[in-house]
């Protein structure tokens, strides 16, 4: 503000308070930058030096003015079918109406073009955090505004608007702090706003306690802005484990745009949601669905039951003929000379006129050729009876008419459809569905046609998708042959035999064929004769399709019934000039013209071009889509501007018609002056429930419907329910139209079962019994009989939309969509309506086309409105808004959109929006209720005697014995493994214990015992030299995976020091990963760093430099060549109970965890492993992981020396360069027994997976090998490694090969298959239960079923319990909880810098509450069940199986219920093929998901309704935010885990550059 020269201070009190409005308006999305410049600009105008630039106008107009377009509208945008100036009005009426409520909706995020790069040192490292410089000025600025808070804000209706209004806390300054109402109290006024003025220019970051949006309950008032609560967890302080907020270019905290968006989110989902949330219930077992409760003031019909109503009797005509090719033959004979067609060119000009002689002669001849001409005597192509497609372009009338009559003459049934495009037109496979269900094997079509058709690169048809085999046949005249003398066509009375097929769409896109018999059609004729009034000779303009509809019926039959001479308007006449029809209608003094609502309002936007036009000559103009409701609007412009043109109010007649029952009812032409029947002003919450109120209290939601008419002569009309027993409905209920007639479809051809329903109908009363024995037929047209039997159509079964019990017409949301301004944004108003299944019940989705100028505010702007406008005229919340770019929706042939296949596309995730706006927490209000913890009312000793009474067993399982089995070797009497190494190079020193290979295979370093032992010497001698090393003291090595890493690491032992390893440095990625190491060395408090002179030098390197302090490291001593010294003495532990060495590992969650091992636990972890997999010094393994932590760097660097078998070690990073190394290594030194780990298991299977064929041919076998281990500490990757064994099965792998291994901080090897144990077993766990922390085992392939399998066999030593995490008592067999061990292997406990006792103590040395209270035991944190199963183990007993479900700090509690990430994942990943790999993680109890995109960016959209739908229907949970980012982004460590919480750092300081990020409202 300070730019326009006007000094803040000297501002009045109420002019400050507006700014300070105005900024927090800005920032919560409800204005726009150019309003907000605007509004600001007025505010300050006053105070502005007067030497300013006078172009800032005072009096600017925010650009959200709903209705500033109106004025100046180009009509050709909009959508003709439904407009209506008064539902115009109405909409904006309830637009303005939410203005004042203020919706705040966060826009998505889409990619920027240069993304910004954080300063270096910002950045999380992957694998830990690190903690900000100046988050101590940044507390203390914080205390100063909470004690400024404290003084100022004390009323506390303040804070129960505040809380009520906006969520606890944020990171960003406009939301965290300036969401107060300002107006609550007087004498608070102008302290708010200078509040909010101070918090418009200052920093606060807070990472507080996340807000709970699922309460509105007013929180402690001092807890709003306090400090980060400074919880520290495991030995971590919380400021290190978590990243600070980073700063962005600008200096504003990057975290703020990421986060005000998501605090508009829960600012959105605050307001309370319009379906009044009833009283849900929960079955103990199943969670069922919310069942609505009845509302009392849900309107009833309340009339008596309806009468079925009769239209007129068919009149008797004494020259009728005896079937319409009689018709034909007669009119060809004795009126040849009569004009019966006339063809448009493009420009509207007559091209051709058809002869009532030339038509029936052309007939004949094509008649004769298709029963004579097309094969053998003996073996004709076509019989009487056959079907025959018809493809013919709409330009051209001439061909289809001679083509129907021919087919119609020879007996054979006619298809007509359309013209077929390309190879995947839309629609294409259900027309194929169409000709394969009528048996058609030929079409006929023009060589014009012909030659358009898509031809394959020898010169075929190409064959189009889903159709039959076809053999075209041209029917051009000079291909025809004149029929011989002796010929004449049959020319029988009418029966029921098939005339012609009619094709029809169902709603799900099903073409269908629908049988007209030759009576149906006969008699349908003479009903739109006796009803239309036609006479012999008359004129008739028809703009309609002639292929099927009343473009066929009455331009095509009925016309050549009268003859009438029919001209016939293409479409694409019609594009180029619409206002062609009403010229034909002046130029040949039509009688007659067959119009759509469109023709009305293209002729109406065109008609300043024309003065002289004179419709005075028609009778009747024929609206052929009457029916829908929006047609009265169309009806009633059109007569506006051509009322001076001779037309009159009683000439329009809208009808109503559908395929089956073909017309239903029709306007009959009113005499002169005849006044017009009254119109249905209906109330559309009424028709929701399907009951018909005139509207009078909200003139907002109200519909205008038109009548079309008295029902058709010779036809009795009843109104059913649409679903269930076709029972009659009352009076004044909305239901489905049902016909009864001779004219009208027969059946669906080939098609029976369906037929029955459809065709068969016979009405029931409300007692259930048939009214009479007569069948009707389905319309698929909702409506009612109003007064005088004027039957009333307000929408399509197609359209319904059925939406928690409420039926809503696509055709009305359309409207109301099309109400909402779309000139800026929308492409034509092409917008589509359907709706889609999840979660047991339908949810409404908008597809819009975009202009291709749009801008992304305006189109975010428009989508935002019509989800207000929809909620405030429907009452119906939208699941999903969409726009796609112009011209991409699929379109139907006449170019509009073709619904059902826009609606597959986009459950396939294949409709590649631009934008996107999905609102699940608006509509989906069936979820069941959020659980609500019991508190544990019984005791737990009650429990236990209940477990016991009911035979439960309490769930425990162990290992075999360590000190039973007898050891001969030598090893057992060595304590420690320094002594156990000198004894191999005294007695054995030869023996090789190490072999290294690189990416060729090639061995390119080995040791033997003698070897390892000199190199340790070297660096103990080193150590003791040049490192003024202390027995005790902490030294890092810092190695690549190799021999080097064990040396040192028996060096540090021989010094009586303790070795902490830590993962190298990335040379190509240093900002990234050197603050990790930084951070192991400060809190290990590393006397000094043992590495390589290429490591020393990156440690020393200006590039380190950028990232971290280097002058302050420790003494850094590199072995590459050390002197040939042997240290004075060797260093022997006074005990085995000291400290071996330090574990440092980051969790998944992100937290960084030091565990002490000592030297009892490293023998008996040894001597366990050496037990359970048989290692013998004549034995190989192969390890493939790598050696940094847990029972990798045991295998690697401890297990040989202690067991004396020899290991090949497989760096994990070779396999980048050389991917089939570790497989080929198996095969060549024949190894049974090899370990890995997930990340090298899943780039064999990506990687490898398609190559088998290539390694078999290279001679891989990998039959030797007996047993392969994943060491994990994780619940096991079932398809991961049952995808292994699949892929590999062809190369000789076992399928009981595989298994894993489970271990966790405090114990690094819990369970790990072994070579004696029995398979792995696999059980189904119900998903539902185990959000409930309940098992409960199901069959394979049941709904909602997780397979788990068990993971490995418990060590020798080793004793689990499963624990109530809370209660800390003891649980039974197959029950969920903590997995507790108890092993000689144990850690000790954390490596704690501040010593914190308490938490050590907890999680190493705990007892159970109840039962063995004596025993220690050490907690995993980690979920999962003991479950006994009928295989026996060694010792002859029944197995007992551990199944790790998760682990305690990643799972998620949502809605009460604890969810494990990986399960939603899991569904997430299935969603899409474009899905590569997902994570997700909660922020404010919101569910973020993030999604990796394999495929190109333009599916980056089709990804959010997708992975929300899947997230609703298979975990029963709302995502509040996704983001789609790029393949990679997603950190995971070494062991191939996900590093969640490094992802939701990042995300939150808006470092992840995503694709896109959606806020589901």
């Amino acid at each position: 503000m300070a730019d326009r020269g006007v000094d803040l201070a000297a501002l009045p009190k109420g002019v400050r308070e507006q700014l300070a409005e105005l900024e927090l308006e800005l920032s919560e999305g409800d204005i726009t930058q150019k309003g907000y410049e605007k509004k600001q600009a007025k505010l300050l105008a006053p105070f502005v030096p007067q030497t300013q630039n006078p172009t800032s106008n005072p009096n600017a107009v925010p650009v959200a003015a709903p209705r500033q377009h109106r004025a100046h509208r180009s009509g050709g945008t909009r959508d003709d079918r439904y407009r209506s100036d008064i539902h115009t009005e109405a909409v904006q009426a309830a637009l303005a109406r939410h203005k004042e409520e203020k919706m705040a909706l966060p826009m998505p995020t889409k990619r920027r073009s240069a993304f910004v790069q954080p300063p270096a040192e910002n950045c999380t490292p992957p694998d830990t955090s690190s903690a900000s410089e100046d988050e101590g000025s940044l507390r203390r600025r914080q205390a100063a505004i909470s004690a400024m808070l404290a003084q100022n804000l004390q009323s506390p209706e303040y804070w129960i608007n505040r809380s009520v209004q906006s969520s606890s806390t944020s990171s960003s300054a406009s939301s965290t702090l300036s969401h107060g109402d300002g107006k609550t109290h007087n004498h608070n006024q102008g302290q708010t706003s200078v509040l909010a003025d101070v918090l418009a220019h200052t920093r606060i970051e807070s990472s507080s306690i996340p807000p709970d949006v699922t309460s509105t309950v007013p929180q402690d008032r001092n807890s709003r802005v306090d400090l980060p609560p400074n919880i520290t967890v495991r030995g971590m302080s919380r400021g290190q484990s978590r990243s600070s907020m980073m700063d962005t270019a600008g200096g504003v905290p990057a975290h703020s745009r990421v986060s005000t968006k998501i605090q508009q989110l829960l600012n959105t989902l605050k307001r309370p949601k319009r379906p009044p949330l009833s009283e849900f219930f929960l079955d103990d077992f199943e969670e069922i669905v919310e069942v609505p409760q009845p509302d009392p003031n849900t309107p009833r019909p309340e009339g008596r039951q309806m009468i079925p109503v009769k239209g007129e009797p068919l009149g008797v005509v004494s020259n009728w003929p005896p079937a319409l090719q009689a018709a034909l033959a007669r009119w060809g004979a004795t009126q040849a000379k009569s004009p019966a067609l006339t063809a448009l060119d493009i420009t509207g000009k007559p091209l051709y006129t058809l002869t009532y002689g030339k038509l029936w002669s052309r007939s004949l001849k094509l008649a004769y050729t298709l029963l004579n001409k097309l094969g053998t005597k003996n073996e004709p192509v076509l019989k009487p009876g056959d079907r025959v497609a018809l493809v013919y372009p709409n330009s051209d009338p001439g061909m289809f008419w001679v083509a129907f009559y021919g087919c119609l003459l020879a007996e054979v049934i006619p298809v007509p459809i359309e013209v077929p495009l390309s190879r995947k037109d839309a629609g294409s496979q259900q027309i194929g569905f169409l000709l394969g269900s009528c048996g058609v094997g030929l079409a006929l079509t023009s060589e014009v046609c012909l030659k358009g058709l898509p031809k394959t690169q020898n010169g075929e048809i190409m064959q189009f998708k889903g159709w039959p085999r076809l053999k075209w046949v041209v029917t051009d005249t000079k291909y025809l042959t004149k029929p011989s003398k002796d010929w004449q066509p049959l020319l029988p009375t009418a029966n029921t035999d098939t005339a012609y097929i009619e094709y029809k769409a169902s709603k799900e896109g099903t073409v269908m064929g629908v049988a007209v018999s030759k009576i149906s059609m006969l008699t349908h004729c003479q009903a739109l004769t006796q009803a239309c009034n036609y006479c012999e000779g008359e004129t008739l303009v028809n703009v309609l399709d002639f292929k099927k509809d009343s473009g066929l019926w009455h331009g095509v039959l009925t016309s050549v019934m009268n003859r009438i001479h029919t001209i016939s308007v293409p479409y694409s006449v019609m594009k180029a000039c619409p206002l062609s029809w009403v010229q034909r209608v002046h130029v040949h003094k039509a009688r007659v013209a067959l119009v759509k609502c469109r023709d009305l309002h293209w002729a109406m936007m065109a008609h300043r071009d024309q003065k002289d036009t004179n419709l005075s000559s028609l009778r009747m103009l024929i609206v052929a889509d009457g029916a829908n409701p929006w047609s009265v609007s169309s009806c009633d412009a059109f007569l506006n501007v051509f009322q001076s043109h001779g037309l009159t109010p009683e000439m329009i007649c809208p009808c109503a018609s559908s395929p089956e029952a073909m017309t239903v009812a029709i306007r009959r032409p009113g005499a002169q002056g005849t006044p017009l029947p009254a119109r249905a002003v209906l109330s559309m919450a009424g028709l929701s429930h399907g009951v018909i109120r005139v509207n009078t209290e909200d003139k907002n939601s109200a519909l205008t419907v038109q009548d079309v008419g008295h029902v058709m002569p010779g036809a009795l009309m009843c109104i059913v329910k649409p679903d269930g027993p076709p029972m009659l409905c009352k009076t004044d209920e909305i239901g489905e139209i049902v016909l009864n007639s001779r004219a009208g479809g027969t059946m669906y051809y080939g098609l029976p079962g369906v037929t029955k329903n459809t065709f068969e109908v016979i009405p029931v009363n409300s007692g259930g019994t048939p009214i009479g024995e007569v069948p009707f037929k389905r319309t698929g047209l909702l409506g009612f009989v109003g007064p005088g039997s004027l039957v009333f159509v307000v929408g399509k079964i197609e359209g319904l939309l059925s939406v928690s019990g409420r039926r809503h017409n696509a055709d009305d949301l359309v409207a109301t969509a099309l109400a909402v301004e779309p000139v800026k944004t929308i492409y034509r108003g092409r917008i589509a309506v359907f709706s889609v299944t999840v979660f047991y019940d339908e949810r409404v989705v908008i597809v819009a086309e975009q202009r291709p100028d749009a801008n992304e505010e305006d189109s975010f702007q428009w989508m935002s409105r019509v989800l207000q406008a929809i909620d405030s005229i429907h009452q119906v919340g939208l699941y999903c808004l969409a726009l796609v770019p112009a011209n991409t929706l699929p379109k139907t042939p006449l170019g509009g959109i073709h619904v059902s296949e826009t609606k597959q596309h986009f459950l396939e995730g294949s409709l590649h929006p631009c934008n996107i706006l999905m609102c699940p927490h608006t509509c989906v209000t069936n979820l069941p209720k959020p659980r609500q913890k019991q508190p544990v009312g019984v005791g737990p000793a009650s429990i236990m005697v209940g477990n016991l009474v009911a035979g439960k067993r309490i769930a425990q399982a162990s290992g075999r014995d360590l000190g039973l089995i007898d050891d001969q070797e030598q090893s057992r009497k060595h304590q420690f493994l320094s002594e156990a190494l000198q004894w191999r190079a005294q007695t054995d020193p030869d023996q090789v214990l190490y072999m290294l290979l690189n990416a060729k295979g090639v061995a390119v370093s080995t040791a033997t015992c003698s070897q390892l032992h000199k190199r340790a010497e070297k660096i103990t001698a080193a150590l003791l030299e040049r490192g003024g090393i202390n027995t005790g003291d902490n030294v890092v090595l810092l190695y690549p995976p190799g021999i080097d890493l064990i040396a040192s690491f028996y060096g540090c032992l021989y010094a009586g020091c303790i070795p902490v390893t830590v993962r190298p440095p990335h040379s190509q990625n240093l900002a990234a990963t050197l603050p990790t190491v930084r951070m192991i060395i400060d809190v290990s408090k590393a006397a000094c760093i043992l590495t390589t002179q290429t490591l020393m030098k990156i440690l020393r390197s200006k590039e380190a430099a950028g990232c971290v302090n280097v002058k302050t490291w420790p003494n850094i001593i590199d072995t590459d060549d050390l002197p040939r010294k042997r240290p004075s003495n060797i260093y022997k532990p006074p005990t085995a109970e000291m400290l071996a060495y330090l574990d440092f590992s980051v969790s998944t969650t992100g937290m960084l965890t030091g565990v002490k091992i000592s030297h009892s636990a490293v023998n008996a972890l040894c001597r366990s492993i050496k037990l359970q997999c048989e290692l013998y010094s004549s034995r190989q393994i192969a390890i493939c992981m790598d050696p940094y932590c847990g029972l990798g760097f045991v295998l690697w660097c401890m297990s040989s020396v202690y067991s004396g078998h020899q290991s090949i070690l497989i760096p994990p990073m070779e396999l980048e360069t050389s991917l089939p190394l570790w497989l080929s290594t198996l095969s060549q030194y024949k190894i049974r027994d090899t370990f890995c780990s997930y990340s090298v298991m899943e780039l064999c299977t990506k990687g490898l997976g398609t190559q088998t064929e290539a390694l078999k041919a290279r001679g891989v076998n990998l039959s030797c090998v007996r047993s392969c281990v994943i060491i994990a500490e994780e619940r096991p990757r079932l398809a991961l490694t049952q995808s292994f064994s699949k892929l590999f099965k062809d190369l000789g792998l076992s399928p009981r090969a595989v298994s894993t291994a489970f271990g966790a901080r405090v114990n690094l090897a819990i369970c790990l298959q072994g070579t004696a144990g029995p398979d792995p077993s696999t059980v189904y766990v119900d998903m539902k239960s185990l959000r409930h922390d309940r098992v409960r085992l199901v069959e394979r392939g049941a709904p909602q079923s997780l397979p788990l399998m068990e993971s490995g066999t418990i060590l020798p030593g080793v004793r689990v319990i499963i624990v109530n995490p809370e209660t800390r008592g003891p649980l039974g067999d197959s029950h969920l909880g903590e997995i507790w061990v108890n092993s000689p292997h144990n850690a000790s406990g954390y490596y704690s810098i501040y010593g914190e006792e308490s938490l050590q103590g907890d999680h190493f040395n705990t007892r159970l509450s109840f039962g063995d209270t004596e025993t220690h035991w050490a907690r995993t944190g980690y979920l999962g069940f003991v479950r006994r199963t009928e295989l026996l183990d060694a010792r002859g007993d029944r197995h007992d199986a551990l199944f790790v479900v998760g682990s305690l700090d990643e799972t998620l509690e949502l809605r009460g219920l604890r969810y494990h990430p990986i399960d939603i994942e899991t569904s997430v990943s299935r969603a899409h093929r474009s899905i590569a790999e997902s994570a997700v993680f909660t922020w404010t109890n919101l569910l973020v998901v993030v999604v990796e995109l394999s495929g190109s960016e333009q599916e980056a959209l089709d990804l959010v309704p997708l992975v929300t739908n899947v997230v609703l229907k298979e975990h029963h949970l709302i995502v509040g935010v996704v983001v789609i980012v790029d393949p990679g982004v997603i950190p995971i460590n070494s062991r191939g885990e996900k590093q969640r919480m490094h992802l939701r750092d990042s995300f939150l300081a808006d470092q992840l550059d995503p694709i896109y990020v959606a806020y589901n409202m």
